[in-house]
């Protein structure tokens, strides 16, 4: 797996980029809902980058035997704690935090992966509140 400098772009992005795999499935609404919400705009990135980005982390969970689309979590709790870990500024901490619940909820579902990551997230961040904070404002 790569490292990205901490609170890079690409660290965030990442983030963002396992909440999309993280259902088993980079659907087409996802893609749609990360550039009508210029979500690689918001990270500091070009639209390509955070494109090429997903990819590249969809090669290293592939190298590292990582992703294996039967388990709720593509990465294991390590590797989790890892890329949340590259992950230090708390407004950056919680704009992720927004940007992933609105992504799990953009198919009007939350699939057990996406929610192993979003909680995750919030432990590892400790904002387990503004969990509920975001939810609720659907």
């Amino acid at each position: 797996m790569r490292r990205y400098p901490t609170n890079s772009p690409q660290a965030a992005a990442r983030i963002v980029a396992l909440t999309v795999v993280a259902d088993g499935d980079i659907g087409d609404v996802e893609i749609e809902w990360l550039d009508r919400l210029s979500v690689h705009e918001q990270l500091g990135l070009a639209r390509q980058e955070l494109h090429a980005l997903l990819d590249t982390f969809c090669e290293d969970l592939l190298s590292s035997h990582q992703l294996k689309w039967a388990d709720a979590c593509p990465v294991d709790e390590r590797t989790l704690a890892d890329l949340m870990g590259e992950v230090q500024d708390p407004p950056l901490r919680l704009k992720l935090l927004r940007l992933c619940v609105e992504l799990a909820e953009v198919d009007d579902r939350i699939d057990e992966g996406e929610s192993l990551v979003l909680v995750a997230a919030a432990e590892h961040w400790g904002l387990e509140y503004e969990t509920f904070r975001s939810s609720s404002r659907h």
